[in-house]
């Protein structure tokens, strides 16, 4: 790993990253043992491998899998649950799965055609239902925390993004924690958040979990693909560019780059009078305007 100028073997490696994950935990205060916990899970290498090491660790972990009904390929969504459901068969563990389609009648494709948020593509509005159902299910199913398995690349990624277009409001927000400080909002967090794209593959071939290789149908073009790319070329010439990019934003953040007025949108949350999820659109949010229809 030229980044950290480190060679481990299978072994070491494994326990290396573990025991890094549970510094990152220390570090940024994410949770504790006693908490109770609700990882995420695509049926990908990041959030599986998130479930694992957090097994590993002895943490009370359950998964939330998310149906979208997206069938394009190789049945995306339907291998994606299964792949879920036979991690979590063979650790023993719960596994919470919400299907759109059957939830709210429609899945992600036919829910993005009536939106005006989906221009060729439904990743906006599968953005917005994704963030809705996590926070909503966290919730109501007494859940202490909501964890994402973000990885180095992707928070990079999105850091350059919002850098690039200077976003104060969502520099403001990125974090490796996101405290429940607002109405309807519970705590989320990204204890992978300092590792390389390529270490959590290692980990997931090392330890031989099984997961879904492809890409989304529909993420082709995306904007943080496009960032992504741009990153790995400097990472090649530059071995470390994503984590010192990232680290010393966070330092400059810690640092107090970024004042609390920066962010606009959060003196005007408040919970949708539906739902009771956060919302800065007056009334109902987004999400329940989208999924309520008219029989």
């Amino acid at each position: 790993m030229r980044q950290h100028k480190l060679a481990l073997c299978k072994g070491h490696f494994l326990d290396w990253l573990v025991g890094q994950t549970q510094r990152f935990i220390h570090k940024y205060h994410m949770f504790s043992h006693e908490d109770n916990l609700l990882v995420s899970v695509s049926g990908g290498k990041d959030s599986l491998a998130l479930w694992d090491i957090l097994i590993r660790l002895g943490y009370k972990a359950d998964g939330l899998y998310i149906g979208l009904g997206i069938e394009e390929g190789i049945n995306y969504s339907s291998y994606s649950e299964q792949l879920c459901k036979e991690f979590a068969s063979k650790y023993n563990t719960r596994l919470i799965v919400v299907n759109i389609a059957e939830q709210y009648g429609e899945s992600i494709p036919q829910l993005a055609l009536k939106s005006n948020r989906a221009k060729d593509k439904p990743c906006s509005v599968c953005g917005l239902i994704k963030r809705h159902v996590m926070n909503f299910v966290a919730r109501e199913s007494h859940y202490d925390v909501l964890l994402t398995g973000h990885n180095l690349d992707d928070e990079a990624a999105v850091l350059f993004g919002n850098t690039l277009y200077w976003k104060p409001g969502y520099l403001h927000r990125q974090w490796p924690v996101l405290e429940a400080n607002r109405p309807g909002v519970i705590r989320k967090a990204k204890p992978l958040c300092r590792f390389y794209e390529k270490e959590m593959a290692a980990y997931t071939f090392l330890r031989g979990i099984k997961y879904i290789y492809e890409e989304c149908p529909f993420a082709s073009g995306a904007k943080s693909i496009y960032y992504k790319g741009f990153l790995n070329t400097l990472e090649a010439n530059q071995p470390g560019t994503k984590l010192q990019f990232y680290l010393s934003f966070l330092q400059a953040k810690a640092g107090g780059l970024f004042a609390e007025n920066a962010d606009p949108e959060i003196e005007a949350i408040h919970a949708c009078l539906s739902c009771g999820s956060p919302t800065s659109a007056p009334g109902e949010c987004a999400f329940c305007r989208l999924v309520k229809t008219d029989h």
